[in-house]
């Protein structure tokens, strides 16, 4: 009999510790925390325009080296947050649509782009300072791009405007609907808002290959932001454009004054389309987001991840 009421014993035991294993075990699996999903990396094609070298990117330590090109590091934090979302959603509309084998140019003709290395040189000292500021700005904004349509967008920016942006028809012919005109007066406070600009009338007529007896200008149109579309020097057309590339101004808002020298006065600086960076700093002194900076200056966009 004592057998077997220790035999019974033993099971119940036996029973209660089997349990309690198990108990252990899943709660032990039940503290486990979930595993994440892996996010996509993203890369991009660069192109060297210097060397003629490809490289293969990160997306975001792409933008690192945009942004460090194209905005001074000692602007503020949420410009150059939309700095950064301005340049990643650039980025993504020329991956989406480049026809050659690499998606990006290292120069201003798609968007600038410097190394670490030249970084350090550009800063000296405050390198550390500034590359924490960008890095931090970038790693806020991670992924995040600006869409119309659900689309990437093409995501124009520039330095500083005349007061107003221009519409994108009126600079590189194709009408987007997130790209017009929109008001800018921030910048009018700058203190290189207005720069002239001397030339030699010999060194004027060679620049724009017309002839030098006399000068005269005649025919200027300006679109509504002020801007030259057109100008006829000595019977010569020019788009206000490629006046401006063949001279060398800052804008296309431009006044020429002709006496012993020509002397031509810009207002901003840039193309005009999209983001103004100057205007964004501006924004920002005054309270705006980044959010607020890029729902202004490019118009019915969402802003969401890639």
């Amino acid at each position: 009999m004592k057998n077997k009421i220790l035999i019974i014993i033993i099971l119940i035991l036996s029973f209660v510790a089997v349990k309690s294993s198990q108990k252990e075990i899943l709660t032990t699996f039940s503290n486990e925390p979930e595993l994440k999903k892996e996010e996509k990396v993203i890369t991009v094609s660069l192109l060297d325009t210097k060397t003629n070298e490809k490289k293969i990117l990160n997306l975001e330590d792409y933008i690192v080296g945009v942004v460090s090109a194209e905005m001074p590091a000692s602007f503020s934090d949420e410009a150059l947050k939309a700095q950064a979302i301005a340049a990643r959603t650039y980025a993504m509309y020329k991956v989406n649509t480049s026809t050659t084998d690499y998606d990006l140019v290292t120069d201003v003709s798609n968007q600038a782009f410097i190394t670490e290395d030249k970084m350090r040189i550009k800063w000296g000292s405050e390198f550390d300072t500034y590359y924490k500021k960008i890095k931090d700005a970038v790693n806020e904004t991670k992924s995040l791009i600006m869409k119309y349509d659900n689309t990437p967008i093409c995501a124009f920016y520039f330095a500083m405007s005349n007061g107003y942006t221009e519409d994108a028809a009126l600079v590189f012919g194709s009408d987007l609907n997130y790209l017009h005109s929109v008001d800018s007066t921030l910048e009018k406070s700058i203190n290189n808002f207005e720069v002239n600009k001397e030339f030699t009338k010999v060194n004027f007529c060679k620049l724009l290959d017309i002839t030098c007896e006399n000068i005269l200008i005649t025919n200027v149109t300006r679109s509504k932001t002020d801007r030259v579309n057109n100008i006829t020097v000595n019977n010569k057309t020019f788009t206000g454009t490629t006046f401006r590339k063949l001279l060398g101004l800052r804008s296309t808002d431009f006044r020429i004054d002709i006496d012993n020298v020509i002397t031509i006065t810009t207002k901003g600086y840039g193309h005009g389309v999209g983001m103004s960076q100057y205007g964004a700093n501006e924004m920002s002194k005054n309270g705006k987001t980044y959010q607020d900076i890029l729902n202004h200056y490019y118009k019915d966009i969402e802003i969401s991840k890639i």
